[in-house]
């Protein structure tokens, strides 16, 4: 076979070949070692992934209410599976008057204006309407409770969950890029030397172009490919606020429409066994306390097929 050589895209935020090749190559059964022991690998069924997310939530809220301290959680959003959770809380009758929420991004327009939270396709909006809104309003917390990115709020995000005890556990998940939250390898504003990233803070940032083809893939903006849907930049959280988690869950299982298909098995390798670098923002959580769920779809070992078209 004749040989054709050549490099990615320059537009290809993470782009070091032997590395890529690297990780292409790592099996099902390689995936869950780790040199860092804290660093907790998991591949579990794919109908698990949600179902042990909500089962978390749930016990850390009941947890801290028999401890009689704040619930302090970084949550990714839009996700309208929290009416589950909100579903056990109202079952089980849970005083939730301790419970904080923060939502870890918001969408922001091309001049830095965040979206309100009154937009039906904000995660403020999907965090509030799914998850505060359906617990009973008996068990319920105040509204200003859930909290999410505001011109006012962004400037102080990390020090307001200082000012509550600190964040007991963020829910993470890579996109295509490898992002955290909206922590963009390719964005100006988090182009920085790793420990200079490390203590960056909650900023609006700039979206890559494959966060918007994730993004338009997403219900809410149709499931259709409408790049122009998806707004150009958001706030979000820095690595500093993820780095000050008490813990972090960090679930890896998403596919298209419940497909073989995902553009994550490779992007879960790379954050998972690439180096630790602002080109892989979801990698820093290699050199922290982090359960991770791999589910059995994006575990898959990375082979060529010709009967698997688009």
């Amino acid at each position: 076979m004749s040989e054709f050589h050549y490099e990615p895209s320059s537009i290809v935020p993470y782009r070091d070949l032997e590395v890529i090749e690297r990780c292409r190559r790592i099996k099902r059964e390689e995936l869950t070692r780790h040199t860092n022991p804290d660093y907790r690998i998991r591949i579990i069924k794919d109908d698990d992934v949600v179902f042990l997310w909500v089962a978390d939530i749930v016990a850390r809220i009941i947890r801290a209410r028999d401890e009689g301290r704040k619930c302090v959680m970084l949550l990714p959003n839009p996700w309208p599976r929290y009416r589950h959770v909100a579903a056990l809380l109202n079952a089980a009758r849970v005083d939730c008057s301790h419970l904080w929420a923060f939502a870890m991004d918001e969408y922001a327009d091309q001049d830095g204006n965040i979206a309100p939270e009154a937009w039906e396709w904000g995660f403020t909006h999907a965090m509030v309407k799914f998850f505060w809104a359906e617990l009973d309003e008996a068990i319920r917390p105040p509204r200003e409770q859930f909290i999410g990115f505001t011109k006012e709020t962004l400037p102080v995000y990390g020090k307001m969950m200082e000012d509550l005890g600190g964040v007991e556990i963020g829910y993470f998940g890579p996109g295509w890029t490898g992002h955290v939250a909206f922590v963009e390898p390719d964005a100006p504003e988090f182009d920085l030397p790793l420990d200079e990233w490390k203590r960056a803070k909650a900023r609006i940032c700039t979206l890559s172009p494959f966060t918007l083809a994730q993004n338009s893939l997403h219900g809410c903006f149709g499931a259709s490919g409408d790049l122009a849907m998806v707004p150009p930049k958001a706030a979000t959280i820095g690595p500093a606020e993820v780095i000050a988690c008490g813990h972090r869950w960090d679930m890896h299982a998403i596919s298209i429409q419940g497909t073989v298909s995902s553009w994550q098995r490779l992007t879960t390798r790379l954050c998972l066994h690439g180096p630790v670098t602002p080109k892989l923002p979801a990698s820093v959580m290699q050199t922290l306390r982090t359960d991770v769920y791999v589910s059995e779809t994006a575990a898959m070992d990375i082979e060529q097929t010709w009967d698997i078209g688009y």
